[in-house]
């Protein structure tokens, strides 16, 4: 029996009242899930975050290693010739950067050049001065084809304005008065070595000997006016001279790095500062090289042609080979108009300064030395790289797809994965890595599973407690209307039994109306053995204590011992009882218990008599024929007006009405089918309901006994 605390629940108070249990314990659920996923998401942010710099660590060594090997070269590697061995033994031989093709550890590197005072710039591809290359071993195709890089690499310095059109034409600017020092270093090291001009403070002694001393640099404003342009270029110079306004529009084509506007969602808000600081530490450690000295020796053609002018005709014969200390300041990189990069350093030989450095493609040099590092990562599936130079982005590569270039900042969105600078003389070239697609990690995936157990199990077993204390409201619904239906049934007939016995009992009713009287008290202490009956078997099963008696018997033989009940209740209420057998069906074999299938029987019928006492046709038919599949079924069938299509399958469901007790038009307790179809099932059997034309038709179908 239901708990007597639902009587006063419905439905609606049931799904509030779910409803808040459900929150209860979704609420703190789904906390806890989501704080586990976001600690599994900031665990997964980390590592990759570790990647990062992982990666951006060996694209920044893999640049220093091949920029210490830029500013390793010495000054006359950037001549056609240099000296080889001791300087005494005059032994002349092409510079390692005369290689053609052009041979370079930094990716996308067109070719180098060198800048003198006067604004003349040369290349190491070619001799000086239209010298002849096929002495050198070189082939008129090759001298061509050497020939036309060098007046690339001159056509590019030409539109960014770094050198003069026509170099013939600028005036040399006035050489100041030397000192001690200076004069000592256009001294030969060699014994012999005559020095490339006249001692003004010191006699030949003194000009012979090699002195070291601090030259002071000449302002290059006002010294250098041919290399002005390559001052503009330093990082040092004020941003006003270092953009043009045709170089501003280039550099931000893809905009600025704070146009991106990345978040940090997985970042420590303590830990941050102190990585920047730690950063910006070991960026000021990277950028502080100092300039060096240095000693070499070059032919004396280039050494006359560095300052100014041929040797006197007066002059004792010189060697060809003269040594100078050279000041050489570290490589600094700046972008150009055109888009290229320039990687150039600042030389101060004998007061005069040379600019030497090389040209380099920037977009195979982002390419082959940040790109190809950062697609052959595991970064390249989940994350983007944008390379800024001086905070104007220059490439923005998409991972894990197939256009690897974005076209503007807009397109980079996501949470800032890391960000670095590349080591001196690269620092003005910023990585940024963000993610686009932030893999959980194998943990997620057991997260996910749980969650959606836990989801499937929480709804599902809220539904199931929804339809089984549904269930139990609507059973208790039911038992009442059961019990006011018992009551109805059982008070109106011992209320007529009542009445007639007393008027039996005092001779009120004449010989005429006493059978009429016995025959009604009769049929209605009939009608109140079958409720009670059903009652008593109701309640038996309820306990499971129904006791069925399973013996193989003939339909024919069960039909004859029906008839006559069955007979007598279709006469008492005023129907017609028609039994049919068809075909070969009363010989075959029931296994069943007879007096349960005389109770499915009679309840069958009894439901067909109350649902059809307004029908024209008052019969009722009872049919038994057998099918193909060895099964018989026994049909009972009124011409009433059916049963409706929604209700079909409840109505042998317990204490089942149509209608509510108030409105019903027929008696009855709502335990009839129920009835029938336990019965039916404890004998194997089943049952199943038709609509015809007229009424319904309720079938019992039995297996054959075989």
């Amino acid at each position: 029996m239901p708990h007597r605390s639902l009587a006063g629940l419905d439905k609606r108070r049931l799904k509030l009242w779910l409803a808040l249990f459900f929150l209860a314990l979704a609420i703190p659920t789904g906390v806890l899930i989501r704080h586990a996923y976001g600690q599994l998401k900031w665990e997964a942010f980390h590592r990759y975050r570790v990647l990062a710099e992982e990666v951006a660590t060996r694209i920044d060594t893999r640049l220093a290693e091949a920029m210490h090997v830029e500013e390793a070269r010495s000054f006359a590697d950037y001549s056609f010739l240099v000296v080889a061995g001791d300087p005494a033994a005059n032994f002349l031989q092409r510079s390692p950067l005369s290689a053609y093709p052009v041979q370079s550890a930094v990716p996308g590197l067109i070719g180098y050049f060198q800048v003198d005072s006067s604004g003349v710039l040369s290349t190491p591809l070619l001799p000086a001065s239209g010298g002849d290359a096929g002495a050198y071993g070189i082939a008129p195709a090759e001298r061509s084809e050497r020939l036309a890089l060098q007046e690339h690499i001159r056509g590019i310095l030409t539109r960014n304005k770094l050198v003069q059109a026509s170099p013939a034409k600028v005036a040399r600017p006035a050489a100041r008065p030397k000192t001690v020092g200076e004069e000592g270093r256009v001294a030969g090291l060699a014994a012999g070595i005559a020095p490339s001009a006249p001692s003004r403070h010191a006699d030949e002694s003194d000009a012979l000997a090699y002195r070291e001393a601090e030259v002071p640099r000449p302002v290059l404003a006002e010294e250098v006016p041919a290399q002005a342009a390559f001052d503009r270029l330093s990082k040092k110079a004020p941003a006003a001279a270092v953009q043009s306004e045709q170089k501003a529009q280039a550099a931000n084509a893809l905009g600025r790095l704070e146009d991106l506007k990345l978040e940090a969602p997985y970042g420590s808000a303590a830990a941050e500062p102190a990585d920047r600081q730690l950063r910006a530490a070991k960026q000021g450690a990277l950028d502080k090289r100092s300039m060096r000295r240095e000693r070499s020796a070059v032919p004396q053609a280039q050494i006359a042609a560095a300052l100014g002018g041929k040797l006197k005709d007066d002059a004792p014969a010189a060697p060809r080979v003269t040594a100078f200390e050279s000041e050489i300041d570290p490589f600094e990189l700046s972008l150009l108009d055109s888009g290229h990069l320039v990687l150039f350093r600042k030389v101060w030989r004998d007061g005069q300064r040379y600019i030497q450095g090389a040209l380099i493609d920037q977009r195979r040099f982002l390419d082959e030395a940040i790109g190809r590092a950062f697609r052959d990562s595991a970064l390249a599936r989940m994350s983007d790289l944008a390379v800024a130079f001086r905070g104007d982005l220059l490439s923005a590569m998409a991972g894990g797809r197939e256009d690897r270039y974005l076209a503007s900042a807009e397109e980079l969105r996501g949470a800032l994965l890391y960000q670095t600078r590349l080591a001196a003389p690269l620092s003005d070239l910023e990585l940024v890595f963000s993610v686009n697609r932030l893999p959980a990690g194998p943990g997620a995936a057991v997260i996910g599973w749980l969650a959606a157990i836990l989801s499937i199990v929480l709804i599902g077993g809220f539904y199931l407690l929804y339809r089984l204390a549904a269930g139990q409201i609507e059973l208790t619904r039911q038992q009442q209307d059961f019990v006011s239906a018992v009551s109805h049934e059982l008070k109106t007939p011992l209320t007529s039994i009542r009445m007639y016995g007393e008027m039996l009992r005092e001779g009120w009713a004449g010989e005429d109306k006493r059978r009429a009287y016995y025959a009604y008290i009769c049929d209605e202490s009939e009608r109140l053995t079958r409720l009670i009956n059903n009652v008593l078997q109701l309640a038996r099963m309820t306990r499971n204590e129904l006791r069925v008696d399973l013996r193989p018997v003939r339909l024919s033989v069960l039909l004859d011992d029906a008839r006559s009940k069955l007979g007598s209740q279709c006469e008492r209420a005023g129907f017609r009882l028609n039994i049919e057998c068809d075909g070969a069906a009363p010989e075959a074999v029931l296994r069943v218990d007879a007096d349960l299938l005389s109770q499915i029987l009679i309840n069958l019928v009894d439901n067909a008599i109350k649902f059809a006492a307004k029908a024209e046709n008052r019969s009722v038919d009872v049919r038994a024929r057998r099918l193909q599949d060895d099964q018989v079924v026994i049909s009972v069938r009124d011409y009433g007006p059916g049963v409706p299509r929604d209700q079909m399958k409840k109505i042998f469901q317990l204490f089942y009405r149509p209608r509510s007790e108030l409105t019903r038009e027929t008696v009855g307790t709502g335990i009839g089918l129920a009835l029938v179809r336990q019965l039916a099932l404890s004998m194997n059997a089943r049952v199943e309901v038709a609509n015809r034309e007229p009424g319904a038709e309720l079938s019992v179908l039995f297996p054959i006994q075989s």
